[in-house]
């Protein structure tokens, strides 16, 4: 991917990377362990974004 980027391109993928986190600890505890895998985690080798 190129080093310069547009800003919408940059935004969206700013917004996928901060949607990419693990389910937190106390979502766990209060589901009695129901959610222990987030269901839109993604890697960045096997699934890719939409540009």
């Amino acid at each position: 991917m190129t080093r310069n980027k547009p800003s919408a391109m940059k935004r969206r993928l700013m917004r996928a990377t901060k949607q990419n986190r693990r389910v937190p600890a106390w979502v766990m505890m209060r589901t009695n362990r129901n959610f222990l895998r987030h269901p839109k985690k993604r890697s960045w080798r096997t699934s890719r974004l939409r540009r």
